[in-house]
């Protein structure tokens, strides 16, 4: 009973843990450029109880013995790169990546990160008054191929942005004012990368992040998809989280009433004894 026990609760502590990715993608239903996760379970060990036969017993027809785990885990939480759907919108820095595995790259405290989101914004430049800057919602700044920040001289009537993330800034007179190339890379392995929370991801600290991306940058470019005044939506789709929560929530009940029966019978037995 003790074994059938432990087994339950260990499994209960995974299942908490898919709960909680669960919850997470339900809650980003409606973020932009968030993409889902899935929990992978895998077995934890198991224990093989030997049952010799007698020698003057029938040979059995079936191992002899029976092998029992001690529950199952979440081996890893797998990230779903499928295209999230796109929303059109009337803003010219609304951007959307339509190609699966593409990200933008932004600056955060002087290191380089990823994000799908493209609501991108202008803010004053903080080394020139005279600049405006092109940022994320959260103020991080937006790289250019070279991955240095976009900046353009205030002034200019409109912003225009090709397939291949070229952007031009159209003076008043009609004229191209300035031209840059959003920096963006295509993410080779992008179970490698962390989530660092806000829709920005990272690689960790000692991997070597050329093995891991390519940079979309000279004939690199015309592999980019993008698509101004637009927005990619999350890929979560809610119907499916909500058939996945409830499965999970009849495992975790089955489970918690396997160690009720379990403590029920314990309790017969010691009551026997007594």
């Amino acid at each position: 009973m003790l074994r059938s026990m432990i087994t339950a609760a260990n499994t209960m502590n995974q299942l908490q843990q898919q709960l909680d990715v669960i919850s997470h993608n339900i809650a980003n239903v409606n973020t932009t450029g968030f993409k889902k996760r899935d929990a992978v379970f895998g077995e934890l060990l198991a224990q093989q109880f030997t049952n010799l036969l007698k020698t003057d017993e029938a040979p059995r027809l079936t191992p002899a013995g029976v092998r029992l785990g001690v529950g199952a885990k979440v081996a890893s939480t797998y990230m779903q790169m499928k295209q999230g759907s796109i929303v059109k919108t009337d803003r010219p820095l609304d951007l959307a990546l339509t190609k699966e595995g593409q990200f933008f790259r932004i600056a955060v405290d002087g290191d380089i990160q990823y994000t799908r989101d493209g609501a991108f914004y202008l803010s004053p430049s903080a080394n020139n008054p005279d600049e405006l800057m092109v940022v994320t919602a959260d103020g991080y700044a937006v790289l250019n191929e070279n991955d240095e920040p976009i900046t353009v001289r205030d002034g200019f009537k409109d912003i225009q942005v090709t397939q291949n993330g070229t952007m031009q800034f159209i003076a008043p007179n009609g004229d191209i004012m300035q031209t840059v190339n959003i920096g963006v890379s295509y993410i080779t392995r992008p179970q490698l990368m962390q989530a660092l929370g806000d829709n920005r991801f990272a690689f960790p600290n000692g991997l070597n992040v050329e093995d891991a991306t390519i940079n979309l940058a000279g004939n690199n470019r015309n592999d980019i998809s993008l698509q101004q005044y637009a927005l990619e939506q999350s890929n979560v789709e809610l119907a499916t989280e909500m058939s996945e929560l409830m499965i999970t929530q009849r495992s975790y009940q089955l489970n918690a009433r396997a160690i009720t029966l379990s403590d029920q019978m314990m309790g017969l037995i010691n009551g026997i004894r007594s």
